[in-house]
């Protein structure tokens, strides 16, 4: 009876350190292949600050101060970029183009209202419009909370993409241009207000308030070559 009290008990010491062990071990291989999933998960862009302005790299930026992705050989993304979204600050509606409406890179594709006041912004691409993004239907703020993510504008067809985007700016020109246009800003700003950001700080989101009423409309279309 007590050998076999002893091999009960031998073999339930067994059974627990088997289960232990089994556990210990497949605790680090769920961590190997949660590890091995994070490095092989794409990196995430982290928009280089120009002026106080995010830009990210892998956009391409027309000088009115909207962009665009490629997303096919021949289907890009558009939006605006966070200068103009900080510019605009407020905005009470957005007119985007119709779906298979013919658009020019360089000429007017979305009209923007803020405080009774419309500003056309143009087009980086040239094509047919494909899609337009219903959540800034629903949500215009969204086009300035998120221009780079949520807040895209339109898809475009493009059967000419190569050719529009060799006209786009990206990499040390896209960087070089933001800068400019952000001391063009504040050379047009009060001095004392400090708006933008000094030394890789972010811009404040709604540079607008720091500009008179009567000279807002005149800069955005300068800015916006419209």
């Amino acid at each position: 009876m007590t050998v076999l009290l002893v091999l009960f008990t031998f073999v339930a010491f067994l059974l627990i350190d088997y289960f232990r062990t089994r556990n210990t071990i497949a605790e680090p291989i769920t961590m190997t292949r949660a590890a091995a999933a994070e490095r092989n998960a794409p990196p995430r862009l982290q928009p280089a600050l120009v002026g106080g302005f995010a830009v990210p790299e892998n956009l391409r930026y027309h000088p009115g101060h909207t962009w665009a992705l490629t997303e096919s050989p021949s289907l890009v993304r558009v939006g605006m970029d966070d200068f103009a979204t900080k510019l605009i600050g407020k905005l009470e509606n957005i007119t985007l183009p119709q779906r298979g409406q013919w658009i020019r890179q360089g000429q007017k594709m979305f009209t923007i209202y803020r405080d009774g006041c419309k500003v056309d912004m143009v087009s980086p691409i040239e094509g047919t419009v494909a899609d337009i993004n219903p959540a800034v239907e629903c949500d215009p703020k969204l086009a300035l909370n998120d221009p780079y993510g949520e807040g895209w504008l339109v898809t475009v067809q493009a059967p000419d993409a190569k050719t529009s985007f060799k006209n786009l700016l990206g990499g040390g020109l896209a960087r070089s241009w933001m800068d400019e246009a952000a001391r063009r800003l504040r050379v047009r700003m009060p001095v004392a207000l400090g708006a933008l950001a000094q030394d890789g700080g972010v811009a404040i989101n709604d540079v607008s308030t720091h500009i008179p009423d009567q000279e807002w409309l005149p800069l955005a279309k300068e800015f916006f070559l419209s």
